[in-house]
């Protein structure tokens, strides 16, 4: 899929009303795009060229592929659907930024306005360029309330009391990590950091920290203590559990009520079936 805007108008109601989605990697964009119309939204979709599944195309009604760093268009997109709330829905690798990135007039002119150039201080200028137009960016779980993460231990097997105490350790580090606003994700094992979430992503952090723990690590994502619930939550699928399979991780903790969970059933079957525990927290449950 190249950088031109390409378009496939269904035939939706003529008196529906539109919502827009900045659809990034993963399979949220779609699980969103289908729920939104269900719910009898029209969805004008801008999808990120070389981040978001080609497949969104037959899940909206209208979709406008965008490159990384076109803020023009992207708007210009929306304005000429008519859209007038949007979500920001889906990953962006952050490799992409050092090489994928193609920025407009309106993108160069917010960056020269932006002096702290952290995710969370990119992700509110640009909701905010967009509310300057009219647009007003909604929480990403718009209308998904059941996709949040529940609390208490979903999986079959419960953490043994050692990883309990990791899970403590690690939910602390990642608070911290979140604060600085470098990641979302920690892995511990015996106490002992072995990877933190940076650039890479969640999936190879956990990777790269199984493969060092050799195998009964506990991997924590939770909120950043500062973090818009417009954009970039916690998101945890199969993919997740898949990461952990391969290298021998032992348990998922995760923030109940504000992180994500895709694929929810097919995710914790693949956990049962590999052993691994899932849990859903609450800031006050960290004591055991």
């Amino acid at each position: 899929m190249n950088a031109r805007r390409s378009e496939r108008a269904l035939v939706p109601d003529a008196q529906a009303e539109w919502i827009g989605l900045i659809a990034g990697n993963g399979r949220f964009p779609l699980l969103f795009a289908e729920n939104a119309r269900r719910l009898g939204y029209r969805v004008s979709a801008v999808a990120l060229t070389g981040e978001a599944d080609p497949s969104l195309e037959r899940v909206v009604d209208r979709i406008h592929w965008v490159a990384l760093g076109q803020l023009g268009r992207l708007i210009k997109a929306f304005k000429q659907d008519g859209v007038r709330q949007a979500v920001m829905v889906g990953g962006v690798k952050k490799t992409h930024l050092f090489s994928n990135v193609r920025f407009d007039l309106r993108s160069l002119a917010l960056l020269r306005r932006v002096t702290i150039r952290k995710d969370d201080t990119l992700l509110r200028a640009i909701a905010a360029e967009l509310e300057d137009e009219g647009i007003r960016i909604r929480e990403s779980t718009f209308g998904l309330d059941g996709l949040l993460v529940e609390e208490g231990t979903l999986t079959r097997r419960a953490p043994t009391r050692k990883e309990w105490r990791d899970i403590e350790f690690g939910w602390e580090i990642a608070q911290t990590v979140g604060r600085l606003d470098i990641g979302q994700c920690v892995v511990v094992k015996d106490q002992v950091v072995v990877a933190v979430e940076a650039v890479e992503g969640s999936d190879e952090a956990i990777r790269r920290g199984g493969k060092l723990a050799r195998s009964g690590a506990v991997v924590v994502k939770r909120f950043k203590p500062q973090q818009d619930r417009r954009f970039d939550l916690p998101v945890v699928g199969p993919g997740t559990i898949r990461a952990m399979a391969e290298s021998s991780a032992a348990v998922l903790a995760i923030e109940a009520g504000k992180a994500v969970f895709l694929d929810r059933e097919e995710a914790i079957h693949a956990a049962d079936q590999a052993g691994i525990a899932i849990v859903g927290m609450k800031s006050n449950d960290v004591k055991r």
